[in-house]
């Protein structure tokens, strides 16, 4: 899979207050996000996610793959994940983005929701791992693919929401103090019938 990739400009900061969302737009083209699509749904390592919320044991709907540097372990959601060693066309999309974002990332997460049924409830990624000792920043890069989802943003303690769709090829950078003031969700819809990828792309320290 050899593209010619494109770097956009980032637009104005999507959050109103207390963290920072950039929106890249479309990294790719309609063919480009199309062929993705169908290469990571049959060469990604899919299996369901386990995750312990509030001291409870949950097997998710969604199907998820971590992919990483030297085979790591990262801890994540209450449990720790074996990553498998980079997929080349996955590893070509990090460099591509870390050009774009100016920072380097050592892991990705990609999610796998076969329609609108499936989501993800108001969460933050949190981890303490994810936050860079020396800048005290935790960024996350997350391409879309696939079905046009509903993704929103909701303030902790302020009566803020912001509501994006999310294209297929479409590039958001969470980063700043984003996760400590605001949750986020991907928003169920039984309308939508395709499936969706969803790549985040993280450094754990």
């Amino acid at each position: 899979m050899n593209f010619e990739l494109f770097a956009p400009e980032a637009q104005a900061n999507v959050l109103p207050c207390d963290g920072v969302v950039e929106d890249f737009g479309l990294i790719l083209t309609a063919e480009q996000s199309t062929q993705y699509l169908n290469y990571f749904l049959k060469h990604l390592a899919w299996q369901q996610d386990e995750v312990i919320l509030h001291g409870q044991y949950y097997k998710t709907e969604r199907q998820v793959a971590w992919y990483g540097d030297e085979n790591y372990q990262y801890h994540y959601s209450g449990t720790f994940k074996q990553a498998h060693v980079w997929n080349p066309a996955l590893f070509r999309l990090k460099q591509h983005i870390e050009k774009l974002v100016g920072y380097r990332f050592n892991s990705c997460l990609a999610n796998l929701y076969t329609d609108g049924t499936q989501a993800v409830g108001w969460h933050s990624d949190d981890e303490p791992a994810l936050v860079s000792q020396v800048s005290q920043e935790m960024l996350i890069a997350s391409l879309s693919f696939g079905a046009t989802r509903k993704f929103s943003f909701k303030h902790k303690s302020k009566a803020e929401k912001v509501d994006l769709l999310l294209y297929s090829g479409q590039l958001i950078v969470m980063r700043g103090k984003t996760q400590q003031h605001w949750k986020h969700a991907l928003m169920k819809s039984k309308k939508i019938i395709e499936p969706r990828i969803n790549l985040t792309f993280r450094h754990f320290f």
